[in-house]
């Protein structure tokens, strides 16, 4: 894993699945990618979810490995019929679908005379892949270019995640800090915290308001590379959310 502490290393998550969408499956995985990328120095910048549809898959591939470092695929990848994860990442680019060889080889070893034509389906790639090891299921997902092709089944995901860590490029890690404004409401700390955001230019400051049924109070999260202007800036959301907790009638 490289760590180039100049360079801002970008991704994107594509989810792919009508079940998705149409709220059977819940999806689990955009936010552990995030979690998982922003601890190893990748910043997560869009997130996507397609319906199993060929042309619409490409399309939104063909739109995220130009803009990003890495594209994330879940889903897709198994033995049915509207697994075409595949198909709409080799029409993205200009390939075809193969099976892979290596593939084919891990599903025999594991599954012997139960590999039939339908399972037989996960050994597909676009032609020139890499395939992503499956220690669970053993059934691997793959990389073509920056696009990494993974399951949609949440352990086995996060298991390939754990194999391609290893091989990516990273940047300096994300720092963050977050002050809880406790009986603060955002409406009150809305016009300070805009005046403390732009005396710090180079930190993100955000406030999440929420209610626990009895009051509102509000997090305001702080995230910078540089921890010198992150502690200022946390130091001074700490004074103001002090300020509004000590007034009276609050």
């Amino acid at each position: 894993m490289a760590d180039d502490s100049d360079t801002v290393i970008t991704a994107a998550v594509l989810v792919i699945g009508d079940e998705i969408l149409s709220g059977r499956t819940k999806d689990r995985n955009i936010g552990y990618i995030a979690e998982y990328l922003t601890g190893i120095g990748i910043d997560l910048k869009e997130a996507r979810v397609v319906a199993d549809d060929v042309e619409e898959i490409a399309a939104a591939v063909n739109a995220l490995r130009t803009r990003y470092t890495y594209v994330f695929t879940t889903g897709g990848i198994g033995p049915t019929h509207d697994d075409i994860t595949a198909d709409g990442i080799a029409h993205a680019f200009g390939v075809p679908v193969v099976l892979h060889p290596d593939a084919v080889d891990m599903l025999k070893q594991y599954l012997g005379d139960n590999l039939n034509e339908a399972r037989l389906r996960m050994a597909r790639v676009a032609e020139g892949a890499e395939l992503i090891e499956n220690p669970v299921s053993k059934a691997p997902g793959w990389r073509i270019g920056n696009v990494h092709v993974m399951a949609g089944v949440p352990n086995i995901m996060q298991a390939m995640l754990d194999g391609i860590a290893p091989t990516l490029a990273t940047g300096r890690r994300m720092l963050s800090e977050t002050v809880e404004g406790r009986g603060v409401k955002e409406g009150d700390i809305g016009g300070p915290l805009g005046d403390i955001q732009a005396r710090h230019p180079g930190v993100m400051i955000g406030s999440y308001p929420q209610f626990d049924g009895t009051r509102f109070t509000t997090s305001i999260v702080l995230r910078s590379r540089d921890a010198g202007p992150l502690e200022r800036a946390t130091a001074d959301v700490r004074r103001l959310v002090d300020t509004l907790i000590s007034e009276p009638d609050r």
